[in-house]
């Protein structure tokens, strides 16, 4: 999924166990300018790195996954999350990304399937019968 808008707000990146590293940003989403919305996105691990080279203020395209979970508390209550985990942040002012410490599966599949695989740009003729 994408989104774009204005970057409201950038926290810190927060170290949540010692494998684990998370950060949070704040974004306008303003499909009707008259009602915008306030989204909150996280990244996580390496893609932290990501909000670095941005300013509040700054015009992004976020690519991220929706995300939920089901938890049950020691009290035996089943309760639900959701997040809006980005994976790729790009400048909307340029075609360039951010720098990222980390790429999505979602992108590294796209970029290996932008690659036409040779046997699409041979030719076949009408007289190569298939054996079926």
């Amino acid at each position: 999924m994408n989104v774009k808008g204005k970057l409201l707000e950038k926290f810190d990146t927060v170290i949540i166990k010692d494998n684990f590293q998370k950060r949070e940003f704040v974004l306008e989403y303003a499909e009707n300018p008259q009602y915008p919305e306030v989204i909150k996105f996280e990244l996580i691990q390496s893609n932290c790195e990501q909000l670095d080279g941005v300013q509040v203020g700054d015009q992004l395209n976020v690519s991220f996954n929706l995300k939920g979970r089901k938890w049950t508390d020691p009290n035996g209550q089943v309760k639900y999350f959701n997040s809006l985990q980005a994976w790729r942040i790009e400048s909307d002012q340029s075609s360039t990304s951010v720098p990222t410490g980390g790429t999505s599966p979602e992108v590294q599949n796209s970029k290996t399937e932008e690659k036409t695989p040779e046997w699409m740009n041979q030719s076949f003729s009408e007289d190569d019968d298939l054996p079926f």
